[in-house]
């Protein structure tokens, strides 16, 4: 039933870069720290070393809290018992992938002198596949195979929004890392779609 909510979520996400990044035009000398203004392309190649773009700044600001919320979420069926052993492997996988990942994010918008929102910043109403606190709820309060399926249910289509998420930056950003973090949780992710889709039909 999220279906339509979660297009308008990934056109909404494509259009904030579009904006972002006509509002951020090449401006060496706004950069705080950097007194290169007058260099333009002359500058040495060891100056872009750590280069990025609009894109790159709304990946990792909205992937980050959408990891977060990842990791809750494991934590929340890790915490339960008679939970399918198949599934508490799953969500331990999940959570040793993600947590490292947020921490690299964390660290480039560190070094890009951008803050990072946090999961308070940036409202999960604008990323693909975020809960709300009530589905979080539900999932808190369900138990046994009942919380597996929702576990499942629920983690499908937080997966599919990060892919949309990823692969807009596989297109839109500049920063090799940022782009090369997107290939491998488009590459992951879409595995453990599968591995979840096979695991509901067990349930």
């Amino acid at each position: 039933m999220n279906k339509t909510q979660l297009t308008l979520s990934a056109a909404a996400f494509a259009g904030l870069l579009a904006v972002a990044g006509c509002a951020s035009p090449a401006n060496p000398g706004s950069m705080p720290g950097m007194d290169h203004g007058n260099s333009g392309t002359s500058a040495p190649a060891n100056i872009t070393s750590a280069e990025h773009n609009a894109a790159d700044v709304m990946f990792a600001q909205m992937m980050i809290p959408h990891h977060a919320q990842a990791v809750e979420m494991s934590d929340a069926m890790l915490a339960k018992a008679d939970i399918p052993t198949a599934v508490t492997q799953l969500a331990v996988k999940i959570k040793a992938a993600q947590a490292p990942e947020i921490e690299k994010m964390t660290g480039w918008l560190k070094s890009w002198n951008m803050p990072v929102m946090g999961s308070s910043g940036h409202s999960g109403h604008s990323m693909d596949g975020m809960l709300t606190d009530a589905d979080l709820k539900k999932l808190s309060a369900a138990q046994g195979t009942e919380a597996a399926k929702l576990f499942l249910t629920q983690m499908i289509a937080h997966h599919e929004g990060a892919v949309t998420m990823a692969k807009t930056e596989i297109t839109q950003g500049s920063n090799p890392e940022a782009v090369q973090l997107s290939k491998d949780i488009v590459t992951s992710q879409e595995a453990e779609i599968q591995e979840m889709r096979d695991l509901l039909a067990t349930l």
